[in-house]
């Protein structure tokens, strides 16, 4: 029995309303686009992301160099955190040497709590300028991750909103029609045929 209940807007039926049709078949489509579309657009998204932070980790690799250095002042000591990740990092004006023999400075990122005089390790760009380190692979995958989740997410979002609004329509449709029907059989419903 259930089964027939469920199917009774593909049979021939003289209930069915033409916007019955539609509203199945609609959401015969957005069934099939959430199970495969969704997944299939997050994937090619995701990919497309991780070939793009791949190129541009591969770029920045090449063009920056991580150098010895010594901090020219403190840097701000770290302030307190609950999320007990790695220190943060504050510009503070750096000197190195270059391979040549001469000595440089720049404004660099460098860890937070480091004193005057200390080593640390900064990451400079071809003209020699502080810049941040190239993107880790953790990073690259967590990018190509959240891209590929939030494109499924925006694809499956998009497919159940078009899915509401052709419901929306069906239903109005569906009501237009009831009303027709009940103007034409309205007047003789409660007359007595003896």
């Amino acid at each position: 029995m259930r089964t027939r209940l469920r199917a009774w807007r593909w049979r021939r039926n003289p209930l069915r309303r033409r916007s019955d049709v539609v509203e199945a078949w609609t959401a015969l489509i957005a069934a099939v686009l959430l199970c495969v579309g969704a997944p299939l657009v997050g994937t090619a998204v995701g990919r497309w992301a991780y070939d793009t932070a791949r190129t541009t980790q591969t770029a920045q690799r090449a063009d920056r160099r991580l150098v010895p250095a010594v901090p020219t002042e403190d840097a701000p000591a770290a302030a307190p955190s609950a999320d007990g990740g790695g220190r943060p990092l504050y510009p503070v004006k750096v000197r190195w040497s270059e391979p040549g023999g001469g000595t440089r400075s720049t404004l660099a990122e460098v860890p937070a709590g480091s004193r005057r005089g200390d080593r640390v390790q900064v990451w400079l760009d071809a003209e020699g300028r502080g810049v941040a380190p190239p993107p880790t692979d953790a990073a690259v995958w967590q990018h190509a991750l959240a891209a590929g989740v939030w494109a499924a997410g925006g694809a499956a979002g998009a497919v159940l909103l078009g899915r509401a609004v052709i419901g929306r329509v069906a239903e109005r449709h569906r009501m237009a029609e009831w009303e027709a029907e009940w103007a034409r059989t309205g007047p003789d419903w409660g007359r007595r045929t003896a």
